[in-house]
């Protein structure tokens, strides 16, 4: 429990004025990680005798690497002067290949924490996910992390951080995620400048999906965050993109441990259970509403997603390149069609030799005569017999 929030609030129960979501945005191996331990850290939703690195990391890679692979949501009670409050928090993935799941969840949103390591400075993707929380109108929270190393310079990127956003440099934060050092003052500013969640409580249910994971024992859990309407358990949803239907096993809150409730409300982020073994079924930014008074319109913001695979080939030596295309070095000379399949193994000894080194038809150029391409052909002819090994021929 936090030390400043003694009564945290209760899902589906909590006003939307008294929530606060954000994200930490950050580029890779900037501390996003580090500064959400403390977070829970400090707001005691993990004791102390429970705490390890990387809480929220729960993947086995994202421990070994030290990296976030996948988004997670927690819920942390917290106070400023006699006011609680609920603070949602949504620890990003920094890595390029996540764009669209970073973009989900900031949609979920109000505003962000833009984090920036004080040795290294501004990167690529901190450009790049600033960007992305520009364009959903959140609020940005600029600070510095990592003030305790050595080779720091928070009055630098502070000048930097702060020409980028407009404001100034003192509007900046520095704080140390490891040693906890200016994270109590970064929350008690989240809960001062991120507006409060906007939405229709008597409106038809609306929640967008930011992230799902698969469990072997309970299936799909589907992270939303609700918008419009409120949804309980053991009720009947619909996917909007696909039209299927689910009954609500469980529905809850992420604290960091999954807490069951008796529904989510306007602004509040949490997860579903509905027991579908399919995670294609939970697709990120798709909507979520009733089956009995379904919406009519969709959150926008969702796209269909396409999975690529980049691939490349190189020949790895010479040896591997057809003699007659390493033969062929001007433009001038025709050029060859290469075949390089066997011939049966009951074939002469000569064509057996002239099979295993390659077959090599040239098609002449408009230029060239007939003559000195029959020519050609039997010189090479010649000189992958001479080179080949003696066989002996089928009896």
């Amino acid at each position: 429990m936090s030390p400043r929030a003694l009564t945290p609030l209760q899902p589906a129960a909590t006003p939307a004025s008294q929530i606060r979501n954000f994200c930490i945005i950050a580029h890779i191996d900037h501390g996003k990680s580090t500064l959400a331990d403390r977070m829970l850290q400090i707001t005691g939703v993990v004791a102390e005798r429970d705490m390890r690195a990387q809480y929220l990391d729960r993947m086995d890679i994202e421990r070994e690497r030290g990296i976030t692979i996948k988004s997670q949501a927690v819920r942390m009670p917290w106070a400023l002067g006699d006011e609680a409050v609920a603070l949602n928090m949504i620890d990003t993935p920094g890595h390029v290949d996540f764009t669209y799941e970073v973009s989900r969840s900031l949609a979920a949103c109000e505003g962000a924490v833009l984090l920036v390591d004080a040795a290294q400075g501004i990167e690529a993707q901190t450009l790049a996910n600033l960007y992305l929380a520009l364009e959903n109108d959140l609020h940005i929270i600029p600070v510095l992390n990592k003030i305790d190393l050595p080779a720091a310079d928070p009055e630098k990127f502070a000048a930097e951080l702060a020409g980028l956003i407009g404001g100034k440099p003192e509007d900046v934060l520095r704080v140390s995620g490891k040693t906890g050092q200016g994270v109590e003052e970064l929350l008690d500013r989240i809960v001062a400048e991120i507006p409060a969640p906007v939405g229709d409580a008597d409106a038809p249910a609306r929640a967008m999906i930011f992230d799902s994971v698969y469990d072997s024992y309970r299936g799909v859990v589907t992270y939303v965050r609700m918008v419009d309407g409120s949804l309980s358990p053991r009720e009947r949803i619909q996917m909007m993109s696909s039209g299927a239907t689910h009954e609500l096993l469980e529905i809850g809150v992420s604290s960091p441990e999954p807490h069951p409730s008796k529904g989510l409300g306007v602004g509040e982020v949490g997860y579903l259970i509905t027991g579908v073994k399919d995670v294609r079924q939970s697709k990120v930014g798709d909507t979520v509403t009733t089956a009995r008074k379904p919406a009519t319109e969709a959150l926008a913001g969702y796209t269909d997603p396409k999975p690529m695979v980049f691939s490349g080939s190189t020949r790895s030596t010479a040896a591997t390149t057809p003699s007659c295309a390493r033969r062929s070095t001007s433009s001038s000379s025709p050029t060859p069609r290469c075949s390089t399949s066997r011939r049966p193994r009951w074939r002469s000894a000569s064509a057996s030799a002239a099979a295993s080194s390659g077959s090599c038809t040239w098609r002449s150029s408009p230029s060239a005569s007939p003559a000195s391409s029959i020519s050609t052909s039997s010189r090479l002819r010649r000189r992958s017999l001479m080179r080949s090994p003696p066989t002996r021929a089928r009896p």
